[in-house]
This record gives structure tokens, sequence and C-alpha cells, in this order.
């Protein structure tokens, strides 16, 4: 089987030289790619019978900085990304054309982050809203509202705090080497707005994966939910990933730290403190090394995990509830 795989393999796209991100636009079938020299590329499938990809545009959106992290709008807002660089800063490209002229990428908006630096950005929100949230450097989380749905210049801040709950209120100076966001999938005429988000620094308060969600009554976001076993909060997060709920009585939360992969069960019916209940359901092994980023499947049924040591694995659970890994991708040697 193993000789079968290998015999299908073939390359679908070559990555411009000093490449150091991607990003996969599902809808559209493109691929995003940012470099260390500051460029934006974007490949597509431009023969309907391959299934390789082309580079059909490159833009140097900056000259000083590379690209660290790229992130799609979700595509019934257009086409357009998110870049976050090297340098800290955060902007959004969009795709356009200027009296009837050829689709160009042009700067839309440029948002203001002082002298903290955007470690992650994710966009979500409800069926009528669109939302990024961004975490920076200093804990902090700030969260834009789109006010004009058909222009992607107009964003206003509808939030800022900083990630903690209970007592404490602030955390002074801090410095966060990352972070990682995961917004809830909304499905359906769902309108909840809720996402996860967790830090990777020295202070614990910071650290541990939160679930926050929008107040509709009070107009404001309030933490439902905290990912972590009290002997675990002081431990560093690198990734955090919500799965689609397709009919499930709770939703189910991956959160990565230095002891592996924990899966995690949130209730969807809060408790008489305004929280929602959490139950850790298993602890995934295998990666020799950190794990820096997860995905879901559509079903919410596969997650896929990648880290240092350079392989994908991909995990599921039987109908008994158990977790194990079910396939091993491994970078060849050239």
């Amino acid at each position: 089987m193993l000789a079968e795989v290998r015999e299908m393999e073939k390359s679908l796209v070559s990555l411009d030289k000093g490449a150091t991100c991607s990003a996969w636009n599902y809808c559209g079938q493109r691929l995003a790619t940012g470099s260390i020299d500051g460029t934006l590329a974007v490949f597509e499938s431009t023969d309907p019978s391959s299934s390789s990809f082309t580079c059909t545009s490159r833009t140097k959106i900056h000259d000083g900085s590379g690209v660290t992290k790229l992130v799609w709008v979700p595509p019934e807002y257009g086409d357009a990304v998110a870049c976050i660089l090297a340098d800290g800063s955060l902007s959004l490209w969009e795709e356009v054309s200027e009296e009837s002229g050829p689709l160009e990428w042009k700067l839309c908006k440029t948002f203001q982050g002082g002298s903290n630096r955007v470690l992650d950005v994710q966009f979500g929100g409800s069926a009528k809203s669109l939302k990024l949230v961004a975490a920076y450097s200093d804990g902090y989380v700030k969260i834009y509202e789109l006010l004009d749905l058909l222009d992607l210049r107009k964003w206003q801040l509808q939030a800022e705090y900083q990630n903690v709950i209970g007592t404490v209120s602030k955390i002074g100076s801090c410095t966060c080497l990352s972070a990682s966001i995961s917004w809830k999938v909304q499905i359906g005429e769902c309108r909840q707005e809720s996402f996860v988000i967790a830090y990777n620094t020295d202070i614990s308060q910071l650290n541990s994966a939160k679930v926050w969600e929008f107040d509709q009554d009070h107009q404001r976001w309030v933490p439902v939910a905290e990912l972590a076993l009290p002997e675990d909060k002081s431990n560093p997060v690198y990734s955090v990933a919500w799965a689609p709920n397709v009919g499930r009585p709770y939703e189910q939360i991956a959160v990565a730290t230095q002891k592996g992969i924990s899966i995690w069960n949130l209730g969807l019916n809060p408790e008489m403190d305004g929280r929602l209940g959490v139950e850790k359901v298993a602890s995934l092994s295998g990666h020799n090394g950190l794990v820096w980023q997860m995905e879901w499947d559509m079903s919410g049924m596969t997650l896929a995990s990648t880290g240092s040591d350079g392989a994908v694995r991909l995990w599921q659970s039987n109908l008994n509830g158990i977790w194990r890994e079910q396939a091993i991708l491994e970078p060849t040697a050239t």
C-alpha cells in the first residue's frame, strides 16, 4: 500500500525560494505564500484538466520585513489576505481591478499595533458579521469588526483586553513569544460568536487556552472556559484548533503544549456561574518535538498535526471515544 501511495505522489506546486508561510483558499482553490523578502505570491490551477498549480501573481508588500503568516478572508467577503510581517505589523491586501484594468493586489488596510507585535490573526463571526481577532506580544487581544460588508477597508476596534480570567484583571509588562487563535466554526444559522486563544510565554495566567464568547445582552466579550488542568496552567501553548461540530452534543477543541496534544470537550449549556463545562478526554503523543500547528477536517472527526519533527500525523477517535494515530506522513530525503 505504501508503495502505491508513493507511486501516486507528485509535485503539485514549487514554491518560491525563501518562502516562509502559506495559506490555502479552499473555495477558490488557490494557494498564497509569503517570502522572507516580503513578497506575496498566489498560485492557482490554470488548467482544469491538471492538478498542478502555477504562480499567477507576485506582489512586494514590504521592502524590509519578511512575511511570517497569511490568512485568507472568508470567500464571501472577497479575495483578500491578512499578512503578518516579521516586524510584527498586520496589514490586509485585496485583489482588485481599477478602471477595468487587470487584477492586482493592493493594500487595503493597515492595523496599528503600536510597539507590540502581532503574533496571530484569524477571521470569524456570524452569518451577518465579520470579525478579526489579533493576538499581540503583550498578551492583549484586539477584536475588529467590519463596518461595511462590501468594503474591506472599513474596520472598527470592538474590544481590547488581556487573555486573563478570574481575579486577575491585568498583567503588567510581559513579552509573549507566540500565540494561537481558533474560531468556533459556524454551522447553519448559528449566531453565537466564540473563539479560543492561548499564548506561549512564561506567565501562567496568559498561557492557558481560554474560550471567549460574545455576550449579546451586554455587548461584550466574556471568558466562558479555561482548557487546562490546575497543574498544567503554567505550560506554554503552541497551537489550538476548534473542531467543526456536525451533530455532537458538545464542542471539541485540541490544545498543543510541550506535553503533547490534549483533546477537550466543551459543554454547550452554561452552568450556574455562566461558565461552560470542560472535560479533558484524551492526551495524544507521538511527535518527536513540539507541535506547531493543528487542523481539523471539515467533519471535525480527523485532526492533523505537525511540528518540529517535520511529520504530519492524523488522529481519530473510535466509537468508544478512544483516540489513536491513524497515519503518519513523514518528509522524504531529496
